[in-house]
């Protein structure tokens, strides 16, 4: 990575934050600093569970709990346990809250018009285009790669989804029961082991790896969520699995797929697979595919 390229973006950021006005504590104009108006807009109007919170924002406990505080204080939160679980904390507006989150929106909206009023009608055009693009290059670059124990929830659930989506898009649907398995204890280290990518530590996908020594490695559970699609995710999940694969001394990687996975056949097709005939008797299956490892090596990990 060059030095050029970090200095950019240092200053794009720079110019955000001052045009954006997050300096001193009267962010908007308003009595409290860029923190509390932010955490008081993602409480949002029905309120939050305190771990979402914390979450979505990527933030530690203390500070949540401290800027949570100075807004208890001006009156315009109230933190309280759910009736389902005392042990889960959940912050809601008060009437005041709701009003002055109106009033941060509207203040913004302001803000961002005087972002786009100066330009021609092409500038503005251009200037929204690229903040999207950004935007969604920031999404991406904040996806997290990690191994993870497949029997734990958020593994299942990724599991659950990838099963649901095999179902709809397969003409016949799909059962398990039928399909070669990859089930939690053939995805745990030695065996194999499971990589999880997520957003905001919300799950948004995954990929599998099967190990049979010094036979090829198989590729399985290959997964996006559609909300996380379009941020080149499938892409660096094959790379990092196929990382992993080359680090347990695999020198190949197989994997079948269905023919009515066209998004996937493509993936597959230009990271340099290449099509053999059939070499296993998955029900599903239309194509059959491998690359050798030794051809395409693997750099460095893509984890973050």
């Amino acid at each position: 990575m060059d030095e050029s390229s970090i200095q950019r973006v240092r200053s794009f950021n720079r110019a955000i934050a001052e045009r954006v006005g997050v300096f001193g504590d009267r962010f908007l104009g308003r009595d409290r600093p860029y923190g509390e108006s932010r955490m008081l807009w993602e409480i949002g109007p029905d309120g939050i569970e305190i771990r979402e919170l914390r979450s979505r924002l990527g933030l530690d406990s203390g500070y949540v709990s401290r800027v949570l505080r100075s807004l208890e204080r001006q009156g315009l939160v109230t933190v309280e346990a759910s009736p389902d679980d005392g042990r889960v904390r959940r912050a809601r507006p008060t009437e005041a809250g709701l009003v002055e989150r109106a009033e941060l929106d509207r203040r913004s909206d302001e803000v961002a018009a005087g972002f786009l009023e100066p330009l021609s009608e092409g500038q503005r055009a251009r200037l929204v285009a690229a903040m999207a693009e950004v935007e969604r290059l920031l999404r991406a670059s904040s996806v997290t790669l990690a191994v993870e124990d497949p029997a734990q929830p958020d593994a299942r659930w990724c599991v659950e989804q990838y099963m649901a989506e095999l179902n709809v898009r397969f003409e016949a649907g799909w059962d398990p029961s039928r399909s070669i398995s990859a089930d939690p204890h053939e995805l745990t280290p030695p065996a194999g082991l499971l990589v999880i990518a997520r957003l905001n530590e919300q799950p948004i996908g995954c990929g599998a790896l099967k190990f049979h020594g010094d036979a090829p490695a198989e590729l399985k559970r290959m997964w996006v969520s559609p909300a996380a699609r379009g941020l080149g995710l499938g892409r660096r999940l094959l790379q990092e699995l196929e990382r992993l694969a080359s680090a347990a001394g695999a020198e190949i990687v197989r994997l079948e797929t269905n023919g009515s996975l066209i998004e996937a056949v493509a993936l597959y097709r230009s990271s340099g697979y290449q099509e053999v005939p059939a070499f296993n008797d998955e029900p599903y299956a239309h194509h059959w595919f491998e690359k050798r490892l030794s051809q395409f090596p693997i750099s460095g990990s893509t984890r973050r």
